[in-house]
């Protein structure tokens, strides 16, 4: 059985053999009647003959940043009858009403709001923020601010415009405003603001939050605000320098993404001479407060 085998494997190479000479002879044979110099043959190309795609378009070819052969959306013989048929997604206007912070710290039993809506296109926009707070049902102070908003980067808007401060007891400001609101890397929401009053009176205005998600559901919130004047205002007890801080935590549940009900503390301190106006009204330059409030947008 083992002779049967060794001469089997020795036929299979012995054909194997005999087929690879015969392909290769006949391989010869078709090419032994051309030379190397054959006309019939095209030439090799040399690298000096290659040229890369590009170079300078046809005189005829469409310019490429022309829109529909130089056409616009009113003009040319495509453009519909008015009123306009197509209106692009950044020509849209839009409008919400945000509100980051409504609500009540029983010491003291204040009542605060923090409020934003705007309405606009992607680029430009009008906007107003609106603060305040109540104390047992008195008007304390307000900040309403009016801006236009223009994009500025793909994350940040320019903000120009007024701002009105109304008090119960002081007297009632105007500032001209600029500053930059947008989300900051990491995911910072930062709103600045400067603003510049009469009298040369100056301020800066520095905001930011941060959202860390819990769950799908819980939410807890930092956040931290500065407040900088470059001036006394004795009427309205605000010293120069760096006149108070605001440093919280709220955790919320969203009960969906546009109502969230939450819970808080928070640390307020005044300085400098805005601490020494609290304590001659009998007033304490540092407080904490329990807050319980909602948030929203629509």
């Amino acid at each position: 059985m083992t002779s049967l085998k060794n001469a089997t494997l020795s036929l299979g190479i012995g054909l194997t053999l005999l087929a690879t000479a015969a392909l290769g002879q006949q391989d010869h044979s078709a090419h032994s009647g051309h030379s190397m110099t054959d006309k019939s043959e095209p030439p090799a190309m040399e690298h000096r003959d290659m040229q890369m795609q590009g170079g300078e378009a046809p005189p005829d070819a469409r310019d490429p940043h022309a829109y529909s052969g130089g056409f616009t959306l009113t003009e040319g013989p495509y453009a519909m009858p008015a009123p306009r048929q197509l209106v692009l997604a950044d020509e849209h206007i839009f409008w919400s009403v945000i509100g980051d912070r409504f609500e009540y710290a029983s010491k003291g039993e204040i009542l605060e709001y923090d409020l934003q809506g705007w309405v606009g296109t992607t680029f430009n926009r009008l906007v107003i923020k609106a603060e305040g707070e109540l104390s047992k049902g008195d008007w304390e102070e307000s900040q309403t601010e009016f801006l236009w908003s223009r994009a500025h980067t793909a994350y940040f808007d320019a903000q120009i415009g007024v701002r009105l401060d109304v008090y119960d007891d002081g007297e009632n400001r105007e500032w001209l405003a600029a500053g930059l609101q947008g989300l900051a890397p990491y995911w910072f929401e930062l709103d600045v603001t400067a603003y510049l009053g009469s009298g040369g009176r100056t301020a800066l205005a520095l905001e930011a939050e941060y959202e860390l998600l819990l769950s799908q559901r819980w939410v807890l919130q930092p956040r931290a605000e500065l407040t900088i004047y470059g001036k006394d205002d004795v009427e309205n007890h605000l010293g120069s320098g760096l006149s108070s801080s605001a440093v919280g935590l709220r955790l919320r549940y969203e009960v969906s993404r546009q109502f969230a009900p939450y819970v808080g503390i928070e640390w307020r301190n005044q300085y400098g001479k805005t601490e020494e106006f609290a304590e001659i009204g009998n007033e304490k330059a540092d407080s904490t407060r329990y807050v319980a409030g909602i948030r929203f947008w629509f």
